[in-house]
Parts: C-alpha cells; structure tokens; sequence
C-alpha cells in the first residue's frame, strides 16, 4: 500500500503473517515499554492541547521569502520555537492531530478497562479493557521478567535437527515475531478477486540490508551497537555473557547471510520483480529443504494450496542452504534473540529499557514515551476495530464525513479532466486510465461493517501473552484466505490513525476518520484551506498513487497488467526521471541526499496531488464564488499555505539517516518545496520570477499528471 506518511502516527506498526515488525526506529521505539503508574485521562488534559486550524498564521514567518523557500514560509514560524519532546523521533501536524485522537481513544478504553470486571468475558468490551488494563499492570509486568515466555524459550531449546526448525518457525510467526521469512495471503496480482499464499523475504533484525552490507564506518559502529545488544538481551533471557556473545555473533553471521540475498528497495519498487507465481510443488524445488507442506499445515491452513507467488526466489534458495548447513545451534540463538527481542517491549523494564537503548539509535528518541500511550498504541493496533465505533461516535459527524467524501469527489473531477487533456498519452492508454479512475473506490471515515472478536482470547495477565494471543487471533482471522474471494469491505487502517493510503490491488483510496479532522480538514473552514490540506497532500496524493511508477502497472480491477502503448510507458519514465533527478538533487541530512528512485511514487503523488487539488479549487470557486481575504491570504494563496502546513513536521537527525534508507517518503522540507517550486500556479499566486529558488527551468520540470 501507498500510504500518505512514513509512520502510522496513532498505531504501532501492524504484523504481517510470517513478518517482521516494521523496523521503523521511531515505532519501535514507541512501543517501549518500561514500567510506570497509570495515570488517568482528564478533560484538563484536553483543555491543554489548542485546536488546531488547517491554515494558522501563527505559524508562519512572513520575514521569510515564499519564492525563495515556501516550507519555510508557511512554517518558519513554528519551527523557531519548537523542541521535539524527549520520547519523539519527530514532532509536528502528525504528532499534534494524534496526540488529540489519543486522548479521545484514552478516554475509551479507560472507560472500558473500569467495566471490565463487571462484564462477562466473552464481550469485546471486556477484551478491550482486559487488553490494555493487562498492559497497565505495571507491576505484574515487572515481577514477572522472562516468566512469561520461558516455555517459548525452552521449545526453542529443544531444537535438534532442521526438521524441528520450520515448526518453531511457524509458532513464533503465529504470535507476531518475524522470522527467517515472510508469509501470509496477499491479493492475487493476476486475479484480483481471490487471495493467494504469498512468500517473501523477511527475518532481519535491522531496519533494512544496507545496515548488513553496507562498508562505511557508521554501518560497522551500527553492527557493533546491534551485537552488543543482543548479546544484552540474551544475558537477560537468562545466558551467562560469554554465551551470550558466541550467539550474538551466530545471529549477526545468520542476518547477514539473508541480507545478502536480498533484493535493494529501489529494485523492488517495480511490481513485477516480486511477482514470481508458480505452483506450489515449484515451491519445494526452490528450497527443498522446508517442508512447505507441514509449515502450511502448522500455520493454519486448513485447505491444500496449487498456487504460490514467491516474492524473491533467490532469496528462498538462499534460505534453503542456510537451513541445510548452517549448525543447528546457530538457529537456535537466532530463534531465541527475536524471541525475546518481540516480547521486550512488554516484559520487565530491564528489557524494555535495553529495546528501547537500541531502537533510539535509529529514531533519536531520547525517553520513552508515557505507559498509556505505549498500551494504547498497541491495543488500537491488535484491536483497532474495537475501538473505532466509540471514536467516532465522539469525534466524526455524518455532516465532517459527507463534506469530506465532497472534496474528495471534486478532486476526482479534476484528476478525469487532466486526464482528458494530456498531450503526452495516447487515447487507447487514456481510455484505460479513465476506466481506472472511475473504478477507483474510496472509504471515507470508518468501516461500514466492524470486525468481530468473538475468537480472540484476552486474559487479566501476563501482557505479553495477550499481545501474542491477539497476533495469532489476526493470523487466525485470514489464515484460510489463499483461494478465497478478496473481502473488498476490509480496512487496512484503524479508525483513529493519522494517515491514509491506497491499495493498487483493490484499486481504492482509504480516509479514516482519524485523519480527517483540524489540521487536514474542517468542514467549517474556507474551500481554500481544505482544497489545500485535504485535498492536495491527502485525496489527491492518493489518487494519484493509482497512476506512479507502481500504481501505474496495476489495472482499473486491482490486477497487475500492462495497459500502457510501449510508447506511452517510453514518454511516462522519461517524465519520472526529471522527477528522481529533482529529488537526487536534495540534501536529507547531513551530507545524505534523498534518494529520488526510493521517493518517487510518492514525490510523483505530492506533484500530481497538488495539481489536481488546485483545479480542483479554481472549479469550485467557479461554481460557488470567490470568497474575500481571509488572514489577507486570496483563496490560492491558502491553498499553498495549507498544503505546507499540512506537512509542518521537525525530525531529530538519527530519525532522517534512517528514512533515507527505508522510507519512500522525503523529508516534509522537500514535500512542500519540490513541487510547489514545479507548479506555474504557485509562482503565480505569490508573485515569482523565473531564477527564484521557488521556479524551477520549465524544461527540467516533469510533466507526467
């Protein structure tokens, strides 16, 4: 999925089946958990957080030139007086609309952690205060330390031969820690109505293969510091340190070894690199030595599988070897290292303090975040579905969303105008990207069905155990999928998170009503200020999506399909290039430059975003009328404020070496100025001449949508 930003901001990171949590540093280092005292929502607390405007002034710093650098134009203002709080890799417009969806979410399950008791266990009110009050329990989490998964860790222990290896493999999958591989049902990419079994790469302990591979001085202090922790996190699972040092370097030999076999990210940026389907016997020749077979059996299906897609092949041969010769003892110190390391987060504050020693390397966090948070985080993360009803019975009226899915609508019409006046497409191509474009869902506010948790188990205690319970239930949940019709009702998103993304294999754009609120959207604000936020950075960036350089290989039914003339496919990477090359060109710290391949879909979905938006807004001025000055800002002028601030973000430097490696997104700086100093419209709205930093030369500006 394409997803408006990096992080989802309210969540932790969801779990793929078979996968590894997502090694975004400032994620892992928000779910760090180390023991401390609940402390109770209040309606004080919300007095203390100002509303916030989809356009404020207050922000701005007008002494700061718009044609010389808009971000910090529109947000200069801010950023002179911000510090980024102790437990944030980032501060701004994400933390600040999640840190007031939290306290709405707090509110919610404080109430139901009180009727827990009084409820019976079967109703997902009781699931949901048993859920997070077990991960307030503070002090049952620190006397019982390891306790809880020391049976985990004594099958890991029993392992003697590579047969013995896959059905370990398949357990701790199950309850949510990634290892050796990566598997779960995916939509079919050429038969979009049905799910298939798809393998991929995965197991790593670092957040990608460059920390592994790469030769530079930090990359070998960055192995050093990931040896040094998990030779720690064994001692505390009970190791004496000289063993522990031996299976820390077993594990770094093991990753490295599967981080070699491993395809870039920018390579995988092109859907048909990972798409390898072939019938499952193929599977078995590929890596003989899993018993495919058991494994599927072991993780829950139910129904034989004939067909598989195989992410990475090489990868599996890879894999394939290492099971056969690597000692049996060197798996036994991987298994038991993620073991652990998955459940530090919510075991005693010696673990959680150490997780989160290392994850801070990565993010630049410098605390841990409040223990509610840290517990609300997850249980909206496993249990999302529970909570989004009461959220938006609070915060998200039928009028927000019927403004909302308007705005939206308008930025439809413009996309299917542009469309129509491309001088660089040809009508056989056009008709298919009108076809995509009217065929493309969207999903406005909240599921129209919620999820049912009859199934899931939650218990009073031990957290970690809930946690897992509710990793297997999610497993569980579509664990029968390969074969079956695709649920086109399913959210890949909760309720309350601040983000949004589109899914090319379902061809739809996804809003939840936690980000369609002040600072994205207000139903009462001017056409301007929301044509600007809501509809440049959020609908139209998504739409888009649908048409850059991935979402462009997927058909208007979500199957992956060549409808391009080779000629128009010619002139659209030729078009993409000037784009990477403009973003090559910028610094993302340090002496890093973003990575304009890495970036591009999403560089190409701020550009096509704000186009679309913007005739979007002069045809609803059209329509509706012209509104005086607001602020002493013309409706343009606020719609490129807007779209800044909409992006108004500070980042910690550790948390920006490490986007450059992992994260498709550029820095917010360059969200804003790329492709604004792109559009004519916005040096016309504030004046610029050619030769300002805010025009670029007509000839190396792309022209794609």
């Amino acid at each position: 999925m394409m997803s408006h930003f990096s992080s989802q901001s309210l969540t932790a990171p969801r779990r793929a089946l078979g996968g590894a949590l997502l090694a975004g540093a400032a994620l892992l280092a928000a779910c760090s958990h180390e023991a401390a005292p609940a402390t109770p929502a209040s309606t004080a607390q919300t007095a203390e957080l100002p509303p916030l405007k989809v356009v404020d002034p207050a922000y701005m710093d007008t002494t700061a030139k718009a044609c010389t650098d808009f971000n910090l134009y529109a947000n200069g203002g801010w950023l002179k007086t911000d510090t980024i709080p102790a437990a944030y890799s980032e501060t701004g417009v994400f933390k600040d609309m999640a840190d007031r969806n939290e306290l709405v979410v707090r509110s919610v399950l404080e109430d139901a952690m009180a009727k827990a008791p009084s409820l019976p266990d079967t109703s997902t009110q009781y699931k949901l205060g048993a859920f997070y009050g077990s991960c307030m329990d503070s002090s049952a989490a620190e006397a019982a330390g390891v306790t809880p998964i020391a049976p985990e860790l004594a099958s890991i222990g029993s392992i003697t031969s590579p047969a013995a290896l896959i059905p370990e493999v398949a357990k701790l999958q199950m309850s949510g820690t990634g290892v050796l591989f990566r598997y779960g049902p995916s939509v079919n990419a050429h038969d979009a109505q049905h799910y298939i079994a798809d393998f991929d790469r995965g197991g790593l302990g670092m957040p990608d293969r460059d920390y592994y591979l790469n030769t530079a001085a930090s990359a070998d202090s960055m192995r050093s510091a990931y040896r040094a922790h998990i030779t720690k996190t064994l001692v505390l699972g009970g190791e004496d340190s000289a063993s522990a040092a031996t299976d820390a370097d077993r594990v770094i030999a093991l990753e490295t070894a599967m981080a070699k076999a491993q395809l870039p990210r920018v390579a995988r940026r092109d859907p048909k690199v990972t798409d390898h389907q072939m019938a499952f016997t193929k599977l078995h020749t590929l890596a003989p030595n899993v018993d495919w077979t058991a494994y599927l059996h072991d993780v829950g299906l139910a129904s034989p599988v004939t067909e598989v897609n195989v992410g990475e092949p090489a990868y599996y041969s890879a894999l394939n070897a290492l099971v056969a010769k690597r000692p049996i003892a060197d798996w036994r110190a991987y298994l038991r290292y993620h073991a652990l390391s998955g459940a530090s987060p919510w075991l005693s504050s010696a673990f959680v303090n150490e997780n989160f020693a290392f994850a801070s390397r990565f993010s630049g966090a410098k605390a841990l975040l409040p223990r509610w948070k840290r517990c609300l985080r997850v249980t909206d993360a496993q249990l999302g579905e529970a909570l989004g009803q009461a959220y938006v019975a609070k915060t998200f009226s039928p009028e927000a969303k019927a403004k909302a899915k308007a705005v939206i609508d308008d930025i439809r019409a413009a996309f299917r105008e542009r469309l129509n006046h491309l001088t660089w497409m040809s009508d056989s191509t056009r008709a298919h990207a009108q076809d995509k474009l009217a065929k493309m869902g969207e999903k406005v506010g909240y599921p129209d069905t919620w999820r049912d948790y009859s199934k899931l188990t939650v218990t009073k205690g031990p957290f970690v155990l809930n946690e897992q319970s509710a990793s297997r239930f999610e497993w569980e949940r579509v664990a029968q999928r390969p074969g079956q019709p695709v649920d086109k009702t399913e959210w890949g998103i909760t309720v309350p998170t601040v983000n949004a993304y589109y899914n090319p294999s379902k061809n739809e754009m996804v809003f939840p009503a936690g980000a369609l609120v002040p600072q994205t959207f207000d139903p009462k604000a001017d056409d301007g200020a929301n044509y600007g936020s809501l509809g440049a950075s959020w609908a139209g960036h998504e739409m888009t999506h649908g048409f850059d350089d991935e979402g462009r290989h997927f058909d208007a039914a979500g199957n992956l399909s060549d409808w391009w003339t080779p000629a128009d496919s010619k002139r659209f990477n030729a078009q993409a290039e000037l784009d990477a090359k403009q973003y090559d060109g910028y610094i993302q710290v340090d002496t890093f430059h973003v990575n304009g391949h890495l970036t591009l879909g999403e560089n190409i979905a701020d550009y096509g975003g704000s186009l679309t938006a913007y005739d979007a807004l002069e045809r609803a001025l059209q329509r509706d009328g012209r509104p005086g000055l607001i602020d002493g800002f013309t409706p343009e002028q606020r719609f490129f404020i807007a779209y800044a601030q909409s992006f108004r973000v500070h980042s910690r430097p550790e948390g920006l070496r490490t986007r450059v490696k992992v994260d498709p997104h550029s820095p917010e700086n360059w969200r804003v100025d790329g492709p604004l100093s792109d559009m004519e419209a916005f040096a016309k709205a504030f004046g610029c001449k050619p030769g300002d930093p805010m025009v670029r030369a007509r000839n190396v500006v792309p022209n794609i949508w």
